[in-house]
C-alpha cells in the first residue's frame, strides 16, 4: 500500500496541480463575444506578431548574440509560434515560450560577454512574453496568474545573478513589473466579463421561471373557473339518475340499480372535483370565500364589463348580436368574457385613453363565436403607461383559454401604434390528430 505524502508536500503537490490546470475548455479568446470582429481579433493579432517576432528573434539571436543560425532559428520558432497557440491555450503557450526563453538564455552563457546585450531577455523575447502574459491574464484564475508572474520574475532574477556582467540594464525587472500590471488588468476585465455573463444567464433563467410560473398560475385559475362548469353538468347527471326511477314507470330492477350506480359515481366525481379544487385554490383565492363560489360570467355580461371600463375613462364601442347566440357552451361563454376582460385590462395598462372597439359575433352557421378587440394608439403618446413592462399574463391567459376550446388566437400590433386581439371560439372542439389516428380503422 503506497505511503501518503507529508502534509506540506501534499499541499505543494495540490497547489502545483491546481495552477497547472487550465481554467475551463479551450474557448478562443473573445470567442464568447457577439461581435464577429472581436472573435477574429485575437487570431489576427497572434498571426501578426508571430510573423514579426519569428524572423526578428532569429536575427537577433544569430547576428547580435552570436548563436548558430540553426539553434537561433529553433529557439525563435519555440518562442514566437506559441503566440498562435495562445488564442485557445494561453497557459500552454506561455509554458512553451518560457521554457524556450530560458533555454536561449542558458545557451548564451557559452557566448563571450557583451555589455551591449539586454540580459537575460532579448527585446523580441520581452515583447513576446508580455503578449503571452496578457493572454494568460485574460483566461486563467488568480492562483495561476500569481504562479506565472512569480516564475517569470524568479527566472529573470536567477539568470541575471548568474552573469551580472553581461548587461547593466535590468530588463527582467521591466518584464516583471509591466507583465504583472498587464496580467492584473486582464484578470480584472476577465472577472468583470464572467460576472456579467453569469448575471445575464441568471436573468435568462429567472425570466424562464417567471414565464413558467405565470403559465401555471393561469392554468390553475382556468381550472378553478371550469370547476363550476363541470360541476353543473355532474349535478344534472346526478339529479336525473336519482329521479329516473320515479319519473319512468315500469323500469326493471336492473335499470334501477344502474341509475343508482350512475348517481353514486357522479356524486363521487363531484367530491373528487371539490377535493382537486381545494388543491388548486391559491391562498389568496381561498380567503376570498364567496368570490370563489360566485357564478362564472359569460357573453351576456360583456356589456356590463364595457360599461365599467368606460366609466374608468377608456372610450369603448361595443358591437354584439341581438339576440345572443343560443346554446353557447359554458366553456366558450366564459372564455369569451375573460378574453374581452383581459384585452381591455391590457389597454388600460399600456394605452390609457386609447379608442377601443369590442366586437362579439356568431361564427359561420352558428358554429362558434368571434371575439375582436382593437385599440388605437394612446390618446396622449407622451403619457406614461400605467404599466410599462408587464409579464404578458393577459396574453398567456388568452392563449390558454383559446387552446382549451380548440380555437385560434391572433394578436399583434397595428401599423398606427394600436393593438389587435382576434379569437375564434368554436362550439365543438376538433379532435386531436393523435385521437383521430387512434380511432381510425
Amino acid at each position: 500500500m503506497p505511503q501518503s505524502l507529508p502534509a506540506p508536500l501534499a499541499l505543494a503537490r495540490a497547489y502545483l496541480i491546481d495552477v497547472c490546470t487550465p481554467a475551463g475548455p479551450p474557448v478562443p479568446l473573445g470567442g464568447r463575444s457577439r461581435r464577429r470582429w472581436v472573435r477574429k481579433l485575437p487570431y489576427v493579432v497572434a498571426a501578426l506578431f508571430t510573423a514579426l517576432l519569428l524572423p526578428l528573434t532569429a536575427n537577433v539571436l544569430a547576428n547580435e548574440y552570436g548563436l548558430g543560425f540553426g539553434l537561433a532559428l529553433s529557439l525563435a520558432v519555440a518562442q514566437a509560434v506559441p503566440l498562435l497557440v495562445a488564442v485557445r491555450r494561453p497557459l500552454l503557450a506561455w509554458a512553451i515560450a518560457f521554457a524556450a526563453s530560458v533555454a536561449a538564455a542558458a545557451a548564451l552563457l557559452s557566448e563571450p560577454v557583451n555589455h551591449d546585450w539586454t540580459w537575460p531577455w532579448p527585446p523580441p523575447t520581452v515583447i513576446g512574453m508580455l503578449l503571452l502574459l496578457l493572454a494568460v491574464g485574460m483566461r486563467e484564475r488568480r492562483p495561476t496568474l500569481v504562479a506565472v508572474w512569480l516564475a517569470t520574475g524568479v527566472a529573470g532574477a536567477v539568470l541575471r545573478s548568474v552573469s551580472p556582467e553581461r548587461s547593466s540594464s535590468n530588463v527582467w525587472i521591466t518584464l516583471f513589473v509591466v507583465g504583472g500590471m498587464l496580467m492584473l488588468l486582464a484578470g480584472a476585465l476577465r472577472e468583470r466579463g464572467d460576472a456579467r455573463r453569469a448575471l445575464a444567464e441568471q436573468e435568462t433563467i429567472s425570466e424562464a421561471e417567471r414565464a413558467r410560473r405565470t403559465l401555471l398560475e393561469e392554468r390553475t385559475r382556468i381550472a378553478r373557473e371550469l370547476h363550476d362548469v363541470v360541476a353543473h353538468h355532474m349535478s344534472v347527471i346526478t339529479v336525473q339518475a336519482d329521479s329516473a326511477p320515479y319519473r319512468l314507470a315500469g323500469l326493471p330492477e336492473e335499470a334501477r340499480e344502474e341509475f343508482g350506480t350512475i348517481a353514486a359515481t357522479a356524486r363521487e366525481s363531484l367530491t373528487e372535483m371539490r377535493r382537486l379544487l381545494g388543491v388548486l385554490r391559491s391562498e389568496d383565492a381561498s380567503g376570498a370565500g364567496g368570490a370563489e363560489r360566485a357564478p362564472q360570467p359569460g357573453v351576456a355580461r360583456i356589456p356590463q364589463l364595457v360599461e365599467a371600463t368606460v366609466r374608468s375613462g377608456l372610450p369603448v364601442e361595443l358591437a354584439m348580436p341581438d339576440p345572443l347566440p343560443e346554446a353557447v357552451p359554458q366553456t366558450v361563454d366564459l372564455s369569451a368574457y375573460r378574453i374581452v376582460q383581459e384585452a381591455l385590462a391590457n389597454v388600460v395598462r399600456h394605452a390609457p385613453g386609447a379608442a377601443t372597439r369590442v366586437s362579439v359575433s356568431a361564427g359561420d352557421a352558428g358554429t362558434g363565436l368571434m371575439v375582436l378587440v382593437v385599440n388605437a394608439a394612446a390618446a396622449d403618446r407622451d403619457a406614461r403607461p400605467v404599466e410599462t413592462g408587464g409579464t404578458g399574463h393577459g396574453l398567456v391567459g388568452m392563449r390558454e383559454r383559446v387552446r382549451l376550446v380548440g380555437g385560434t388566437l391572433d394578436t399583434g400590433p397595428l401599423p398606427d401604434g394600436g393593438f389587435r386581439v382576434a379569437a375564434r371560439l368554436p362550439f365543438t372542439t376538433a379532435p386531436d390528430e393523435d385521437e383521430e389516428d387512434s380511432v381510425s380503422p
